[in-house]
């Protein structure tokens, strides 16, 4: 194994990553998601998915979804003008974090599919930005 995937592989071994053996998707709590980045996950109609939605300058917004039961997060960008700027869904996922302090404000998830990981960061504060980085193992 790699040492850059040793890094990305936060929770079991490589052996788990590669045999696809089941993890739990390890999330906060809404009132800590509230507490460190001023939202309220709110429900998403008809599922046991969590939403949550930032609105950033000149309209664009970042649609963040998440199930913790299915494992599976969405990122869904637009622009001002409601043309889609970045739509990714992911399986796999392991941990959610919220992360805050006077400067920044983020969401990162990190995952784990088949014989890939990765850790996807969503900055929602001073501006929005999104970051991803998926390695083979």
């Amino acid at each position: 194994m790699s040492d850059l995937l040793s890094m990305v592989i936060f929770r079991g071994s490589a052996y788990e990553a590669r045999k696809g053996m089941y993890r739990e998707f390890i999330v906060p709590d809404d009132q800590e998601i509230l507490e460190v980045i001023g939202e309220w996950p709110e429900a998403e109609e008809d599922s046991e998915a969590r939403l949550l939605v930032f609105r950033g300058e000149g309209g664009e917004s970042i649609r963040f979804t998440y199930d913790a039961l299915a494992r599976s997060v969405r990122v869904q960008w637009k622009s001002g003008h409601g043309e889609t700027l970045v739509d990714i869904f992911r399986e796999g996922a392991t941990r959610l974090t919220v992360h805050s302090d006077k400067s920044i404000a983020y969401i990162a998830f990190e995952f784990v599919m088949g014989e890939c990981a990765g850790k996807m960061e969503i900055q929602v504060r001073p501006k929005m930005a999104v970051k991803d980085h998926l390695l083979l193992s």
